[in-house]
């Protein structure tokens, strides 16, 4: 037996405001409760698609997050017509450091939380 990824939940000031990006980036929907905003993959989403948990805290973001996601855009899209409209969402462009020779590149959300939106997906499912 081995663990699965399920979910990936990311800590926000301002729920509502990363509930409306995320879903319009991921193109899922939104369910508000106590807890924070989920969001779930549409109904023709592959299956076990992640879900998002968008978690309140009050605690600052420091520095250049530790992990992230890597999305992709599916069937051979245009990524660079992508960041674009992730842009027009509310992401930034993000200098990590990057050489201008990767395979990605770096955004981030509303509230400085990186991501990467890869150029080719790895055959194995990156």
């Amino acid at each position: 037996m081995t663990s699965r990824f399920a979910q990936w939940t990311l800590d926000v000031h301002d729920s509502r405001k990363m509930a409306a990006f995320w879903s319009a980036a991921l193109g899922y929907e939104i369910e508000h409760d106590g807890e924070g905003p989920h969001l779930w993959p549409p109904a023709d989403a592959p299956r076990g698609s992640l879900t998002v948990w968008l978690q309140p805290t009050d605690a600052p973001k420091r520095d250049k997050n530790r992990n992230h996601p890597d999305l992709h855009v599916p069937d051979g899209g245009d990524v660079d017509a992508e960041v674009e409209r992730l842009v027009g969402l509310g992401a930034t462009r993000v200098d990590v450091g990057q050489k201008g020779d990767e395979g990605f590149v770096v955004l981030a959300d509303p509230e400085g939380n990186e991501f990467c939106l890869l150029y080719r997906r790895h055959p194995q499912g990156a």
